[in-house]
């Protein structure tokens, strides 16, 4: 269950009268059976990829300039930002540009994902432990991406910098560039154009 608060900063950012994000409920029981992820393509100030893993009931979030990569050469300057409700997973449509973050948002990907990490003894590392020291390793079972990627920290403080990287396992590939050739919704098929479209028509 997501702890109360921890949607605080979230909402303090956005009027819910004029945007459609989702508000977003405390109560995330039921996701926590399930820890998902999503990566949503969002068309602001700057072309972004938000990436989002479930703990503790609410999407942890960062923000990735340059979108993941299944190079596990490539290392993406991922920076941390408020935590999201597990309701925006299936968010996709159009921010108004008077709002924070506004523009396009597209679930570009999405799936589950888990962690095998262990201690000395050979006990699960939960995911909020990896993440609070600064360094995760999950493995995502996704549409577009599959196999381990890590979230490591470099920088503390108020705005906290992180590294997505792609672990060197059998799903790696430094020949895919799924950012540019995979630009669909996996949610809806459309991509950034027609959901834009779409936001003008339904108005």
């Amino acid at each position: 269950m997501a702890e109360k608060g921890l949607l605080e900063k979230y909402r303090e950012k956005r009027d819910f009268d004029i945007s459609s994000e989702p508000f977003g409920s405390e109560n995330s029981e039921e996701g926590e059976k399930k820890p998902i992820f999503v990566i949503q393509k969002h068309d602001a100030t700057n072309l972004h990829y938000d990436f989002r893993l479930l703990v503790s009931g609410v999407l942890k979030s960062w923000a990735v300039p340059k979108g993941p990569s299944t190079d596990p050469d490539e290392k993406r300057l991922a920076i941390q930002t408020e935590d999201h409700p597990l309701e925006y997973a299936d968010f996709e449509g159009v921010i108004p540009e008077n709002q924070y973050g506004g523009g396009t948002v597209m679930v570009w990907d999405a799936g589950t994902y888990r962690t095998e990490k262990t201690d000395k003894e050979g006990k699960p590392i939960s995911i909020e432990k990896q993440l609070k020291n600064g360094r995760a390793t999950f493995i995502l079972e996704g549409k577009k991406l599959k196999g381990a990627y890590s979230l490591i920290r470099i920088k503390k403080g108020k705005t906290e910098n992180w590294l997505l990287k792609k672990v060197a396992d059998d799903d790696a590939d430094a020949r895919r560039n799924p950012t540019s050739t995979e630009n669909s919704s996996v949610l809806t098929g459309r991509r950034m154009e027609e959901i834009r479209k779409d936001a003008e028509k339904n108005g």
